[in-house]
């Protein structure tokens, strides 16, 4: 664990596991990452909601509708991926988007029941995928490189838990766990 409040959990680091039990294990923390993160917002107050979980960064609100923000463009990407050969995906500028009216304007349930719902979505998808679809890979344009769904299943995983990480640091959790 870390320190650093920035990365609660440390920064992510693709493993290159790519067994059955480390799938199961990643779309297992997918699965998880809506209740997670709706259990580490409960009962935080406006003005909580509205505080940055670290000098500089984001309010716990902002952090809240990121998450199905970004987890909505993996969806996307994992599908494009799965029906398209190595599609160039399209980037998004996540500080932009989470200062967009929407974040601030909107309550944090509502992106919570859209992560629930998503989650459920993917996580049926993901699990019906074999080991095959896994291999396949987009590009992302400012990387330059391939990537796997392994990887990318892997950055998810942790995704979910790096923000659930933010919201227990500005809770005062060290190390954003607990």
């Amino acid at each position: 664990m870390s320190d650093d409040p920035r990365y609660p959990i440390g920064k992510f680091v693709f493993d290159g596991d790519v067994s059955d039990a480390a799938r199961a294990t990643r779309i297992a923390d997918i699965e998880a990452a809506p209740r997670q993160l709706r259990s580490a917002l409960d009962g935080l107050t406006q003005e909580q909601l509205d505080s940055p979980y670290r000098p500089g960064g984001w309010t716990l609100r902002q952090v809240a509708h990121h998450v199905p923000d970004s987890h909505m463009n993996a969806y996307v990407r994992f599908k494009l991926t799965l029906t398209e050969n190595t599609p160039t995906i399209k980037p998004y500028d996540e500080a932009r988007w989470a200062e967009l009216p929407d974040t601030r304007e909107t309550p944090i349930e509502v992106s919570l029941a859209l992560l629930d719902c998503l989650h459920r979505r993917w996580v049926t998808l993901l699990r019906a995928l074999d080991p095959a679809d896994f291999s396949r890979t987009f590009v992302h344009p400012e990387q330059g490189r391939a990537t796997t769904l392994d990887a990318a299943l892997a950055l998810y995983a942790w995704h979910g838990k790096h923000h659930v990480g933010h919201v227990r640091v500005g809770r005062g959790v060290k190390g954003g766990r607990g």
